[in-house]
């Protein structure tokens, strides 16, 4: 998305407030439900002055290291009422009054009093984190008040959080929003169902986080979290997997072969499971290599210099 600088509002815009205060044209459409009040979005957008070609302010989602919340980091009012009738994939233009905008004082010396703006909006994503973020402002009791149903989804949202962060390669903050996940589900069920509901939702989690702490250059963390992986799912192929590769960057090749090799049993014809197996053959190779011109050296600088001969 670029800016297209200021364009005068054509005939046909859509008034989404009834008082020509804030009125929307269409670019490209979405797809699926528009936004949810207090939901937080992955939005680009750029605003313009009447008249103005440059943008007095531009945010780029490429550029930033978390999801915008409605009514907190997007306070503008008119931005906000725009925002929540949009969908997925969507791109707009939206023209506000100064009643919906900076008001009759403007934010001098950037912007004048009585000032009427456009902005062009791009929602790339969205997420309905209205109720996650309310039940983390809540006291542990509160927290622990709540039905099994109601966390079990705060902790999905929270990991959809973490899985747009993961994306945009952001692992430090991925695995904040997993963790953050993980601490809710620790409550004791009442029934083998509900073991059953938490088990699934651990278990996701604690695969995210094997492969976050993976990215993030954290080896031992990650075979920890793939192991207890396996505590709730012994013959989980991607858990083996991510235990695998985590005993390879450690150099423990041995302990790598044996979850590999569980790993393919399981899933015979898995390419990644098949190729990290070339790769631990390839650094064992290498290491018997280094370990034999290691000894080599070795022997060598303690071998004495023959006698002079007579």
């Amino acid at each position: 998305m670029s800016p297209q600088g200021w364009r005068a509002p054509g005939r046909g815009l859509k008034d989404l407030t009834g008082d020509g205060g804030v009125r929307k044209e269409e670019l490209h459409p979405g797809t699926g439900p528009t936004v949810p009040q207090d939901a937080s979005v992955a939005v680009n957008y750029f605003g313009f002055l009447e008249d103005k070609d440059k943008p007095f302010c531009t945010h780029l989602d490429s550029k930033s290291s978390k999801l915008m919340k409605l009514g907190t980091d997007i306070t503008l009012w008119g931005l906000e009422i725009g925002l929540l009738t949009m969908r997925k994939g969507e791109r707009a233009r939206f023209f506000f009054t100064p009643s919906y905008a900076y008001g009759a004082m403007g934010c001098p010396p950037l912007l004048p009093p009585n000032a009427m703006v456009m902005f062009e909006v791009e929602l790339l994503d969205f997420l309905d984190t209205a109720e996650s973020d309310l039940f983390f402002d809540l006291t542990a009791e509160q927290q622990e008040s709540f039905q099994l149903e109601k966390v079990l989804k705060i902790a999905e949202t929270e990991r959809e959080c973490g899985n747009y962060l993961f994306r945009k390669k952001l692992f430090r903050s991925a695995k904040d929003r997993y963790k953050r996940a993980l601490s809710i589900l620790s409550r004791s069920p009442s029934n083998e169902a509900e073991q059953h509901q938490l088990s699934t939702s651990q278990l996701l989690l604690l695969l995210n986080l094997s492969i976050t702490c993976l990215k993030l250059g954290r080896p031992a963390q990650a075979l920890a979290y793939g192991e207890q992986a396996l505590k709730i799912d012994q013959r989980n192929a991607k858990a083996l997997f991510r235990c695998g590769q985590a005993c390879r960057c450690m150099a423990e090749y041995e302990k790598a072969l044996e979850f590999l090799v569980k790993a393919q049993h399981i899933q015979p014809f898995n390419m990644d499971i098949n190729e990290e197996l070339k790769k631990l053959a390839s650094c064992y190779r290498d290491a018997v290599e280094q370990e034999k011109e290691t000894c080599r050296r070795m022997f060598a600088s303690l071998s004495l210099p023959p006698s002079d001969q007579k």
